[in-house]
């Protein structure tokens, strides 16, 4: 089973790497990208993604609110928290919105990815 990914996140350049750290991940892809929080809570209702990277700094809604939102609809989604703020300031935050991990961007690569989806698919 491939793992379908949407990508969430307002810096062109960090989609382009995310898309890049899924694409060489195997069995993942991307079905969608999102730049905004209100466009990721649409898209994953549409999309019907596995899996959501997203990013905590979002213009309009921040990406733990979205998160929530996603979450609240659909209960099979995984949603993994990135940013370049510190593992500790934020991982308690990703864990009270249901997130299942909280990644560093720093850090993301696709052993990463592979590592928090089999964490989350137990």
């Amino acid at each position: 089973m491939t793992v379908r990914v949407l990508i969430v996140d307002d810096q062109e350049p960090f989609r382009l790497a995310a898309r890049t750290v899924v694409e060489l991940t195997d069995g993942f892809e991307v079905v969608g990208e999102a730049e905004t929080g209100e466009s990721s809570v649409e898209m994953a209702r549409d999309l019907d993604p596995d899996l959501v990277l997203m990013d905590v700094n979002l213009p309009g809604i921040n990406g733990l609110d979205a998160t929530r939102q996603i979450l609240g609809d659909r209960q099979r989604v995984v949603v993994l928290l990135l940013s370049t703020y510190e593992a500790e300031e934020y991982a308690p935050r990703a864990a009270e919105v249901g997130a299942a991990a909280y990644i560093p961007k720093s850090e993301f690569g696709p052993d990463r990815l592979e590592e928090a989806w089999a964490a989350a698919s137990v």
